[in-house]
């Protein structure tokens, strides 16, 4: 569809050209490696999506007429009451994959209450045949209930409307349907409005599922696809590929990849990335406005989400994310440029991330607890605050970015002396304890089990003056410090039963858990170190573990010494060789992407 401008979007295209032969020929190859990456689900999954869905808008319509004649209406009235699901997410978006899961919304008239939600709804899904894991979280930012249904993942969102029944032919579109919702019906809402838009405002449906479906496994490979750990998240994804696809009508898949790899990163941050004009609604709520807000005015890389509301997309974006992410953009079109001249191929786009070969020292955030159930909650609110920490870093002298990975990996280890506890809570795992099992501690006097996350952060430093000598201190002891700090401020910390440490490692320490089999370069033999005041003692920068006892200060090893590193001379020698020649020099040796001639990014935001 087009608009009475005749085109889609806040600008003209800058081209409306059919994209070449070789375009088109890249494009059969990008789907053929895409096929091979199994990102396309089979005929039979899909199918058993549909019946799945079909199952869950009958439990809709039941659990709102259960509720219905619960508050006394009669059998008519809560038969008509209604009640309709709506998908959003990527199987909205139709770029799912095989076992991703599926976000829907369940939309109840006004008689329906979130309680209802949580006690009736939920009974109901876990009666179901074939569901199994049923899951509520009440308290969540955006109230959730996750379940399996025939081994299919479903994440059920609620949102009740101002209405006495819910029409099967509902559409969301409507902004006057946000009328007297509270914020969390207008939150749960929000995703399916955006993802409606979002389709409703590409050129070629087709040709924009089958670039997001790339671009999408590429942010995920390179390991920048995170909402929550600064980087960009799906919607965010989304909506840039569709500015692409607005700028490039006519152009099929492998051109539209092409063109945004080469735009981004030429991108003049912060001008917005926009669908459409922002626009005013009924509501009473803040609408993304730089002029007006000076939060808004913060954000590095706005990407603005084209349903009423407008909200930015990608808020959570630090100094050290967008520096990461338009490296990624730079190595991504030298890729593609590759792919469309012959010397490469599309696989080589979508390899591996290098983050734990990329930096030679390391933030290790340990999150720990005593069972499985509070140590998703605790280390789910240790991870949303990451980020914090990493804008904290950025203002150290000497550290030209902080570099979080977008995942923690979880541990569960079985200890049988309050020593193994505490040492297991400081990331160091004896061989012994790894290879404990459940079984071993049955029975034992004083053994526990600690579950623990621990999430990363690289380091990249600068390098040495020329000519310096002597060592020098690169301070990190208070932006961790800060952090701790601010996670113990959680409502439901407990110093008891949850611990947090903090603490800096060379690369070589890295564990293998964080390797994937065969990728680890074999360890140097190192030289024992001395033994006395300080060794074997680990570089924590915030020592609280989970046990009953306080804990003293730990105290640090003469290289690694806290507040903060202290790095010798020798540690630091050749520094452009080690931290500092993968995100620069390496990155700098690659051409600066163009776009073909007679093509001008200048156009996309307007500013030729």
């Amino acid at each position: 569809m087009t608009t009475e401008k005749g085109f889609l979007g806040v600008t003209p295209p800058i081209s409306t050209a059919e994209s070449t032969e070789r375009e088109k020929e890249v494009t059969a190859t990008l789907m053929e490696e895409l096929r091979r990456q199994n990102t396309f689900e089979s005929v039979e999954e899909a199918r058993l999506r549909e019946t799945v869905l079909g199952r869950v808008a009958a439990a809709v319509k039941k659990f709102v007429y259960e509720v219905s004649l619960s508050r006394g209406l009669s059998e008519a009235a809560a038969n008509a009451a209604g009640g309709k699901i709506f998908t959003f997410g990527s199987y909205r978006l139709g770029v799912h994959g095989p076992g991703s899961d599926i976000d829907t919304l369940c939309v109840v008239p006004k008689h329906v209450s979130r309680e209802d939600f949580f006690d009736t709804f939920e009974k109901i899904l876990s009666e179901l045949e074939d569901a199994t894991e049923v899951s509520g979280v009440p308290e969540a930012y955006v109230p959730i209930i996750k379940t399996k249904i025939s081994g299919i993942p479903l994440d059920f969102l609620m949102a009740r409307l101002a209405l006495s029944s819910i029409p099967d032919d509902l559409s969301l579109k409507d902004d006057n349907l946000l009328r007297n919702l509270d914020e969390r019906c207008v939150r749960s809402l929000g995703g399916s409005r955006v993802n409606d838009e979002i389709l409703r405002l590409v050129p070629h449906v087709e040709v924009y599922r089958d670039s997001l479906r790339c671009i999408k496994l590429w942010a995920q490979r390179r390991a920048i696809y995170s909402n929550v750990n600064g980087f960009l998240g799906g919607v965010a994804w989304a909506i840039l590929v569709a500015r692409i696809c607005q700028l490039y009508p006519n152009a099929t898949a492998g051109a539209i990849v092409s063109r945004f790899f080469i735009i981004m990163y030429q991108w003049s941050w912060p001008q917005p990335v926009l669908l459409k004009q922002i626009e005013e609604g009924p509501l009473q709520v803040r609408v993304w406005n730089p002029k007006l807000y000076p939060a808004d005015r913060s954000h590095r890389m706005p990407i603005i989400t084209p349903a009423y509301p407008a909200m930015c997309s990608t808020h959570n974006v630090t100094a050290s994310t967008q520096m990461i992410v338009t490296e990624e953009f730079k190595k991504g079109a030298d890729i593609v440029d590759k792919v469309i001249v012959g010397t490469a191929s599309w696989s080589e786009l979508f390899q591996k991330h290098d983050f734990f070969h990329k930096y030679r020292y390391y933030l290790q955030v340990i999150a720990s607890t005593a069972t499985a159930d509070l140590q998703i909650k605790w280390a789910g609110t240790v991870e949303s605050r990451i980020r914090q920490l990493v804008m904290k870093l950025e203002y150290v002298d000497s550290l030209i970015l902080a570099h979080p990975f977008i995942k923690g990996f979880d541990q569960v280890l079985h200890c049988i002396t309050e020593e193994e506890v505490r040492q297991v809570a400081q990331g160091q795992i004896s061989d012994v304890v790894a290879k404990r099992t459940q079984a071993d501690i049955e029975g034992l006097e004083g053994a526990s089990t600690v579950h623990s996350t621990t999430f990363y952060i690289g380091l990249l430093i600068e390098p040495k003056p020329f000519g310096a000598v002597g060592p020098r201190r690169l301070d990190i002891s208070y932006p961790t410090t800060e952090f701790t700090k601010l996670v113990k401020m959680w409502e439901k910390y407990d110093e008891d039963t949850m611990g947090i440490v903090v603490r800096n490692i060379k690369s070589s320490a890295l564990p293998d858990y964080v390797f994937d089999e065969g990728e680890r370069q074999p360890k140097q033999v190192l030289k024992r170190p001395k033994t006395g005041k300080g060794s074997g003692k680990s570089s924590n920068t915030s020592p609280d573990m989970p046990n009953k006892k306080r804990r003293s200060e730990t105290t640090q090893d003469s290289e690694n010494g806290i507040p903060g590193l202290s790095f010798s001379s020798a540690a630091l020698h050749g520094e452009t060789n080690g931290l500092y020649a993968p995100i620069n020099r390496a990155v700098n040796e690659i051409k600066t992407p163009q776009l073909p001639l007679g093509e001008n990014a200048a156009v996309a935001t307007g500013a030729q």
